[in-house]
């Protein structure tokens, strides 16, 4: 049985979601899935120029699995841009520090931080909790294995 998959820490959120090839119908066009924590191990090693340690640490994973990550992330996108094909970025197993989360029973809204119990609320240990962003990439991806449970 394999374990569950430990939540990546990531510092941004794309704005846009999909790419698609110049003159090609995007309901017609093939697409590669990214997921989050591939993109943001990119941008840390491709655009920030971070070595593989410093990505590591600041996505809270081992060198190993960093490296993993982005082989993955880059294979996606390499295969996008050689077939013509289209890129959405959704999903995955992340946190990050740009939600802020509102009680549905006391209405307190606060921020957790990474360390920060994500399942209940810290005024009253409720459950109903929920992310009151707008877009559609939230740290509720992870709670939902804990709440599961």
């Amino acid at each position: 049985m394999t374990r569950r998959t430990k939540c990546r820490t990531v510092d941004f959120l794309p704005e846009t979601d999909s790419f698609v090839p110049e003159g090609r119908n995007q309901e017609a066009t093939n697409e590669y899935v990214l997921k989050i924590e591939e993109l943001e191990a990119m941008r840390l090693k491709d655009v920030e120029g971070l070595s593989q340690e410093d990505c590591a640490e600041k996505m809270n994973v081992s060198r190993q699995t960093f490296q993993k990550i982005i082989d993955t992330a880059r294979n996606k996108v390499a295969l996008a841009l050689t077939e013509g094909a289209g890129i959405r970025i959704s999903g995955g197993s992340f946190v990050t520090k740009k939600c802020k989360i509102q009680c549905m029973d006391c209405g307190h809204i606060y921020e957790p931080n990474f360390e920060d119990d994500k399942v209940t609320c810290p005024a009253c240990d409720s459950r109903r909790i929920q992310c009151m962003q707008k877009h559609t990439h939230c740290m509720k991806l992870c709670w939902e294995d804990e709440v599961s449970k």
